[in-house]
């Protein structure tokens, strides 16, 4: 079903006038996910034409997109992406910004902590004593990364966990928005054996401070990078501190694409938003941001890699990682963040002059508007 756009703006103007927990009937489901196709379809027409102007493009065994030095890809990318998945270790339940684009916006005061002296690796709750004998089992992990939610607000509790891990092989890396970290606790990390540090540099708007501190962390960590969501404002700010942000010698920038949930969707209502693929929802811009970056980047020589972490990339992460658990063929927990669609957030990009669907069909007979949808 090609659904026109006017069609759907008529459709999904009535979808978002209903109760939330008032299910569509089939076909009216049949005309909600042919929308979602649509708007899909024509935003990934664009990213391939801005794909294929990069020079230099890179891919990783198919799931991801990157520019630059091999040997400067992050290592905990390549164990998240075809190692044993993004481990995560879980800790710190506090953080001391609030950025329009977490996924904890608005919540940060009611979440859980995990317990004092707890960590939570895979679901479980371990204190640090437990590690030689998780560490001991057969299915010891690639990598591992800290997450959850900014580790120096406590990070002097961290040194034990990551000595174990280094002592086991285990790759390791660490998300941090950089405000408190200082020479001090750079070097310990670096004693301790953190293979790896990632920092949000949009979560400051790249101040001067933060990017200070990447050029510190190299002195001392092997791999320094930034890891943030792609947003206009953080694509203005690399641009206008580009020349400061490479003299740190940082390794990478990893470009996420932006992903939206009933947490911080309302910061970003009114902007062009789609869903890939059927699953997480995000603003066109972001990936488009990203895919301008890496173009210019290959075409100056810069030395970082600039990576497309996009929703694609999330996908096969998922897909890789359930096929090495050993799940069936197509298995993958990847899919929507939100219990029912929310039709209103489409209506900007379905009524936008500028954004066009590839092709347009009329809808069938018992589909168009003003007849009853069973």
């Amino acid at each position: 079903m090609k659904i026109s756009k006017r069609d759907a703006d008529l459709w999904f103007s009535f979808f978002a006038q209903l109760p939330p927990d008032e299910a569509l009937l089939p076909r009216q489901q049949e005309i909600a996910l042919a929308t979602l196709t649509q708007i899909e379809d024509a935003v990934e027409h664009r990213a391939q034409a801005l794909l294929e102007r990069i020079p230099g493009l890179k891919t990783l065994a198919g799931c991801t997109y990157y520019v630059g030095d091999d040997a400067r890809f992050p290592r905990g990318c390549r164990s998240c992406l075809t190692g044993t998945g993004l481990s995560a270790v879980r800790r710190t339940h506090t953080c001391n910004l609030r950025c329009p684009f977490c996924y904890n916006y608005g919540e940060m005061d009611r979440i859980a902590p995990v317990g004092e002296g707890y960590w939570e690796i895979g679901g479980t709750r371990f204190r640090v004593s437990d590690l030689p004998l998780l560490l001991s089992m057969p299915n010891r992990p690639t990598g591992i990364s800290y997450v959850y939610l900014e580790p120096f607000m406590e990070i002097e509790v961290y040194g034990p966990v990551i000595r174990a891990f280094h002592e086991a092989g285990i790759h390791q890396h660490m998300y941090t928005n950089g405000t408190l970290a200082n020479e001090d606790n750079l070097r310990e990390l670096g004693r301790c054996g953190l293979d790896e540090l990632r920092f949000n540099l949009g979560a400051t708007d790249c101040s001067d401070e933060v990017i200070r501190n990447i050029a510190l962390a190299k002195r001392f960590i092997p791999f320094v990078g930034v890891e943030t969501p792609m947003t206009p404002s953080f694509y203005d700010a690399v641009l206008r501190k580009k020349d400061a942000v490479l003299d740190t010698g940082l390794d990478f920038i990893n470009c996420a694409e932006l992903h939206l949930n009933p947490n911080n969707l309302p910061n970003y209502m009114g902007e062009n938003l789609y869903m890939c693929p059927q699953g997480y929802l995000s603003p066109v811009w972001s990936r488009e941001l990203t895919l301008t970056l890496m173009r210019q980047a290959a075409e100056e020589g810069w030395s970082p890699v600039v990576h497309d972490c996009s929703n694609h990339t999330k996908f096969a992460r998922d897909l890789h990682l359930r096929a090495r658990e050993g799940g069936w063929f197509g298995a993958s927990a990847y899919g929507s963040e939100f219990d029912s669609l929310p039709y209103e957030a489409f209506l900007p990009i379905l009524r936008d002059e500028t954004f066009a669907f590839l092709d347009e069909q009329p809808l069938p007979d018992g589909y168009r508007v003003g007849q009853i949808v069973l």
